[in-house]
């Protein structure tokens, strides 16, 4: 019988004996995707561990467009699997909350690597307190959150605290603290500013998500003078006159931004507020 090679060429799969060819009888590199049809390779076909995924038998980058990632590797420590920058593929980025940074004096924010969200709480300063109780308002209160994909640095400002005096007296009133233009918290008054025997009005927050008043000075002979409570907290202690000066002698130990405490008496000395404070926290 004479060979055809027409009639070779036509063979199908359902004309070859089971096993009749194996890996043996054909050479690396040798069946191209193109020489099989769409389909023809189907699960019944393989027998079960006759392709080796674990190996290096399967090469290649699957694209996303077919359920794979696109990438050739995975990524750093902590990172997760996220849409790029240009929203057309897929990057390994981190993710979450970066680190914080507290300004208690005036200077600039600059924006850490990968950063793209910020959480800024601004607080203005405490006013001052004076003698008999009267005691300075709180720094208001400010908070925002910021997209800052697109900028480098923000300037920051504190604002000082009012200093406390004697009774009768004015005391001084604070300064306001700020995030450039974004969110500001002006400072409290001192006490008897607005009306003899008065406790200092507070300061309030302007340009945030979030504005607050922070609390107002105690007035003559009540409880001797708190201090307004600021958003971090209360002023220092109230004293007596075996203490001499004391609340003005620890008015440090107040929260940031707290009106200073009103002294005891007529001749004890009342106490300076707090500074403001600005804190950032930042997230990729």
């Amino acid at each position: 019988m004479a060979f055809n090679y027409q009639e070779l060429k036509n063979i199908k799969s359902e004309a070859l004996i089971d096993d009749t060819i194996t890996s043996a009888n054909i050479g690396d590199g040798q069946v191209h995707t193109e020489k099989i049809n769409s389909g023809t390779m189907t699960a019944p076909k393989f027998a079960s561990g006759s392709v080796n995924t674990s190996s290096g038998t399967v090469t290649g980058t699957m694209p996303v467009n077919k359920g794979g990632t696109g990438l050739t590797s995975v990524g750093g420590n902590n990172t997760v699997l996220t849409t790029n920058n240009a929203g057309n593929g897929l990057a390994y980025a981190n993710t979450g909350l970066r680190s914080m940074q507290v300004f208690t004096g005036g200077g600039t924010w600059n924006k850490p690597s990968g950063v793209r969200y910020i959480h800024v709480q601004v607080t203005g300063a405490g006013g001052g307190g004076s003698g008999h109780g009267e005691a300075g308002g709180a720094g208001g209160y400010a908070e925002e959150i910021i997209n800052v994909s697109n900028v480098g640095s923000v300037s920051v400002s504190i604002g000082n605290a009012g200093g406390g005096t004697y009774y009768a007296n004015r005391a001084g009133n604070s300064n306001g603290s700020s995030f450039g233009n974004y969110c500001s918290a002006s400072g409290g008054r001192g006490a008897n500013r607005n009306n003899q025997h008065s406790g200092g009005l507070p300061g309030v927050g302007s340009g945030g998500n979030l504005n607050s008043y922070g609390g107002g000075g105690g007035s003559h002979h009540q409880s001797y003078g708190p201090g307004g409570r600021s958003f971090w907290g209360g002023s220092t202690a109230s004293g007596h006159p075996q203490g001499g000066n004391f609340a003005h002698n620890h008015q440090s130990h107040a929260a940031y931004g707290a009106g200073g405490q009103g002294g005891y008496f007529h001749g004890i000395r009342g106490a300076n507020g707090r500074n403001g404070l600005v804190v950032i926290t930042e997230y990729y």
